[in-house]
């Protein structure tokens, strides 16, 4: 088997999270008294971090932070619900599972947040392990979780059997940094061309098609 461990990226990649995440972004905004972003600005939210996303508006530090807290007031109570399990998803992890692969979610969402929704969505028993962000920002960047990730599953010596699976550029990059190959989706929220760009091992338009690299 050429993988034995896989990490995957939670929006974007095994669920559609975009009505959860908008509604969020927009409450957090109205908040503010900000302007409401376009369907494009708020599209380009769901994946990297969010106070990352927030400072891209033009906000300062303390604005980002003010509204990150806005968000997770509306996404805490209804937002995190508010997602659909991409099709194929669940048969293509059940098969992974049955071959040995040892699964694991690796988000730029917060851990806490991340662990929830995999409960919600049925799918605890697929995943060896749920790694996140740290609320306090301290553990935002794609890198710091895959490496947490890692370190916490006890699998960082197996970088050359391991596999990234997320649907935008910062996966990718997060992937390379910590020397694992990774596989872009098409399904979710980034393109070709910034899975190409971003030094992508593999793109796919499925998520059945990963059985293929086994």
């Amino acid at each position: 088997m050429k993988y034995k461990n896989i990490l995957f990226d939670l929006d974007g990649t095994l669920v559609d999270s975009s009505q959860g995440t908008v509604e969020s972004i927009v409450y957090a905004t109205e908040k503010m008294k900000w302007p409401t972003p376009g369907d494009a600005t708020l599209r380009a939210f769901i994946g990297p971090p969010l106070l990352e996303s927030f400072i891209k508006l033009g906000k300062s530090q303390a604005e980002a932070e003010q509204a990150v807290k806005y968000y997770r007031e509306y996404y805490q109570e209804k937002g995190m619900y508010e997602n659909t399990v991409y099709p194929q998803i669940p048969a293509t992890l059940k098969a992974l599972v049955q071959a040995g692969v040892s699964l694991y979610v690796a988000t730029s969402k917060p851990e806490y947040f991340a662990k929830q929704i995999i409960q919600h969505i049925d799918m605890a028993s697929y995943f060896t392990g749920v790694y996140g962000a740290s609320m306090d920002n301290r553990r935002s960047q794609k890198g710091d979780v895959i490496h947490y990730g890692l370190t916490k599953a006890a699998i960082q010596a197996e970088t050359s059997v391991t596999m990234m699976v997320g649907d935008r550029s910062h996966d990718i990059v997060g992937a390379k940094a910590n020397d694992l190959s990774s596989v872009g989706v098409l399904y979710g929220f980034g393109d070709r061309q910034e899975l190409a760009k971003a030094g992508a091992a593999h793109i796919i338009a499925q998520p059945s098609e990963l059985l293929t690299l086994f």
